[in-house]
């Protein structure tokens, strides 16, 4: 698996928005690319999420660009870095996605918060926050409302096959169901959600009407964000029996 070079450097999106592409992490034994975004909001504080691995090139870098004042941890393994981010930036605060304290053990042995509503946090006013409860997992969604930018981490994953080297793991891909250019959610998680629920999360996304979607493994969406949502879920937008 080939990640994204250059890695650990900022690589902007648009106004006020950037990413990190990250190390190659394995989980379960499996290769996966990581990637941040990195939003910086009205006040000039920044919103930190899924953290990627902090070197003192990209400490510098990022400190040029404001405060880091929230370390988010998305999703169940999306957390490995944020003591590392902890560490260099104490005052800054914490939110982690169901499960994460449970899952991190004593890998994270400071004070987070809770992320379990869609709304009352303090980017309310630059994002919009949506919870994605399944039933052995949750992640939550967010949406940068003014560069119209979709911030997933799990929710869709797309790999390249062309950065894939092993033509086992290209064969998991395809039948995953998380394939360039036809990425989507993963077959696995999508288990998680029944139809009604996903439908719902889904059409709240399309409500925002997003130009980009970032992933956090894969090549991201740089536009035609709603026509990849419709397509990726084409399935599941079609009304009828929901389990």
């Amino acid at each position: 698996m080939r990640t994204y070079p250059p890695i650990n450097e900022l690589k902007a999106v648009t106004a006020n928005v950037w990413i990190v592409d990250g190390e190659i992490i394995k989980v379960a034994k499996f290769p996966f690319p990581t990637r941040m975004t990195i939003v910086r909001l009205g006040n000039g504080e920044l919103f930190i999420h899924s953290p990627t691995a902090l070197t003192a090139e990209l400490k510098a870098a990022v400190k040029a660009l404001g405060t880091p004042r929230y370390l988010i941890g998305p999703s169940w393994l999306h957390y490995w870095w944020l003591p590392d981010w902890k560490r260099a930036f104490p005052n800054a605060r914490v939110f982690v996605a169901e499960g994460v304290r449970e899952r991190a053990r004593q890998h994270i042995e400071f004070e987070t918060e809770p992320v379990n509503a869609n709304r009352w946090y303090p980017w309310d006013e630059d994002l919009h926050t949506l919870r994605a409860q399944g039933r052995f997992r949750t992640e939550v969604i967010f949406f940068h409302k003014e560069s119209r930018t979709l911030i997933l981490t799990d929710f869709m994953e797309n790999f390249e096959p062309r950065k894939v080297n092993s033509l086992f793991l290209r064969l998991l891909i395809r039948l995953g169901g998380v394939r360039d250019p036809h990425g989507g959610m993963p077959r696995d998680m999508r288990l998680t959600y029944s139809r009604k629920t996903l439908r719902k999360l889904v059409e709240r996304m399309l409500s925002w009407t997003p130009e980009r979607i970032i992933i956090a493994h894969g090549r991201w969406y740089k536009k035609d964000a709603v026509a990849e949502l419709r397509r990726a879920f084409e399935g599941v937008l079609q009304r009828g029996w929901d389990r």
